[in-house]
């Protein structure tokens, strides 16, 4: 039946009054996770998406943690920075320096009027990324430490307890010794060697790797690992590669491949690597802590804070920043589970060095 002459007039006030609908904001996301973390990141944004209908969280993946920290610099000095950048640990100094840059997360959540409790975290964590006024600084995102990775199958084949996995650095050179003989061409293996075998290495055994309180009490900071236990370490990794324990695969995450492949069987890499492990790898796996000296006092202690942090760039409008804020919020909830693949930033890690 056709509408009456009144109906039509009717109907076109009606969505004349009505207007076009209002678009949403977009939050642009620069990351730099890949592989089944970037499918979790991405599931993250769809799933805040559609909790809402004002916002819209667009992520996207810029390459690895150098490569992404570049471009977003390079983006920022053109105007047209992202909303928020995932910065490695490594980067963190360099953040908290650009004060031009960045908006405190602390200072986004309280504008935007959003609870934020930086205790829900482990104080290692917050800690981290935290400015010495107390005032929290970037979002605390995915977190990973390094550890001990070692394949079962290998020790099962080396005659070793597939089930006791070495603890000190002693027991991975006779572990390294019978891997080896069993036809093992790469016993063991370390992936970022700076970061576990001397920064990690030092916290481990609760000795300095830098002045001014490893280097948060100033930038006048100077490095100090050159103990005598520092030497000694390294002294026993150069005798290990001579023999043919110890095999390096280059800097970074290199030696990830490596061992995740199975042609090296023990590696000390992130915890990250665990999910790339289970995904992968056809062979079973264990995980343990870092080796130590056992005759060093105090040791083991703790390892050092890995992964990244969500950092939220200036220059952007108030409403944007409201965006931002609701984000995180909607990121902090309980409901919002952490990936399988990778420790969430409630624990300590250096996730995705490996991602």
């Amino acid at each position: 039946m056709k509408p009456s002459r009144l109906a039509l007039p009717c109907l076109v006030l009606g969505a004349a009054l009505a207007g076009p609908a209002q678009a949403q904001t977009e939050i642009q996301w620069w990351h730099s996770m890949g592989g089944a973390l970037g499918e979790w990141v991405n599931d993250l944004a769809k799933d805040f998406n559609a909790s809402q209908k004002d916002y819209k969280v667009v992520p996207t993946f810029k390459g690895s943690y150098d490569e992404s920290m570049t471009a977003a610099i390079a983006a920022f000095r053109a105007g047209n920075a992202p909303h928020i950048l995932q910065v490695f640990e490594v980067g963190t100094a360099t953040m908290m320096a650009s004060k031009g840059a960045i908006v405190p997360v602390g200072k986004v959540m309280a504008d935007a009027g959003q609870k934020f409790d930086p205790k829900i975290y482990v104080p290692a964590v917050a800690g981290y990324y935290t400015a010495p006024n107390g005032q929290m600084l970037s979002f605390p995102f995915n977190s990973s430490t390094p550890v001990f990775h070692y394949n079962k199958d290998a020790f099962k084949a080396a005659g070793l307890d597939p089930e006791n996995p070495p603890k000190t650095w002693p027991e991975v050179a006779l572990a390294a010794a019978k891997l080896k003989a069993s036809g093992h061409k790469c016993p063991f293996t370390t992936s970022w060697q700076s970061w576990t075998q001397l920064e990690s290495f030092s916290a481990w055994h609760n000795v300095e790797f830098a002045t001014k309180r490893n280097g948060f009490g100033g930038l006048d900071t100077r490095l100090a690992f050159t103990t005598p236990l520092h030497v000694r370490h390294i002294e026993n990794l150069a005798n290990m590669a001579k023999q043919g324990l110890f095999v390096y695969k280059g800097r970074g995450n290199a030696a990830d491949a490596t061992f995740v492949s199975g042609e090296c069987a023990m590696a000390t890499a992130t915890s990250a690597l665990y999910g790339s492990i289970k995904r992968n790898s056809k062979f079973a796996s264990g995980i343990s802590t870092l080796p130590y000296y056992p005759d060093v006092p105090g040791a083991p202690q703790n390892t050092v804070i890995g992964g990244a942090s969500l950092w939220v760039m200036s220059g952007k409008k108030p409403a944007e920043y409201k965006g931002v804020a609701q984000f995180f919020a909607h990121l902090s909830k309980p409901t919002s589970p952490p990936p399988a693949t990778s420790a969430p930033a409630t624990c300590r890690s250096r996730c995705p060095r490996s991602s």
